[in-house]
């Protein structure tokens, strides 16, 4: 087993979120489990934990991506993330990011209806119910540097940024390094790390 103390955490610099919660949105196996689980098995909000543990790593990587000069319209301008599509899972991160200023900046998120409102944001959170329409969604945000998130195996070969998976009941997340790359977003090694793969430019080549 590894020794777990040595490894970054997702909750540095993030008031409000702590250690353990940041941690427990990768390792509760359980918890991922029941919320996939049929409805008699969880009873009520049986799908809420999942949405949670998405949550918490969303507005974490607030913490861990540099935007490029010019994404935010003043200092004191707040970190905005946009869901398009579920609304349930815009729920659970308003509840987890409500009075948290990560990097001096609170934090507000917006439920947007049209893809180009998507290109005001620094983190653009796609349901799967978009699915149909990645290619489509990620071009009306194209060269807007806003970080995008997906939920589907096919999110980054559509030229999403970062996809949540579930392996072995454990929630985790992939990274494509050379869409962030192309939006001027750096997104720290720290980060990297943590991500079960990362698809850097030798990688998309050969695919």
């Amino acid at each position: 087993m590894s020794d777990t103390s040595k490894r970054p955490r997702l909750s540095d610099d993030w008031p409000g979120v702590s250690a353990g919660a940041a941690w427990r949105a990768v390792a509760l196996g359980a918890v991922i489990a029941c919320s996939l689980a049929a409805p008699p098995l969880c009873s009520q909000g049986s799908v809420t934990p999942e949405f949670r543990s998405k949550a918490t790593f969303l507005a974490n990587f607030l913490s861990f991506v540099d935007w490029p000069e010019g994404a935010f319209a003043s200092a004191q301008a707040p970190f905005t993330i946009c869901v398009r599509g579920d609304f349930s899972f815009g729920t659970a991160l308003a509840e987890i990011t409500r009075g948290a200023t990560p990097r001096g900046r609170r934090v507000e998120v917006k439920w947007v209806h049209k893809d180009p409102e998507l290109r005001n944001c620094q983190i653009a959170f796609v349901s799967r119910s978009e699915s149909k329409r990645y290619a489509r969604l990620l071009q009306a945000i194209n060269g807007a540097g806003v970080l995008t998130v997906g939920e589907t195996p096919d999110f980054l070969a559509a030229g999403g940024m970062i996809t949540f998976a579930v392996e072995r009941d454990i929630l985790q997340f992939e990274v494509n390094l050379v869409a962030a790359d192309s939006a001027r977003l750096k997104i720290s090694s720290r980060l990297l790390t943590l991500a079960r793969r990362v698809v850097n430019r030798t990688e998309a080549t050969k695919g």
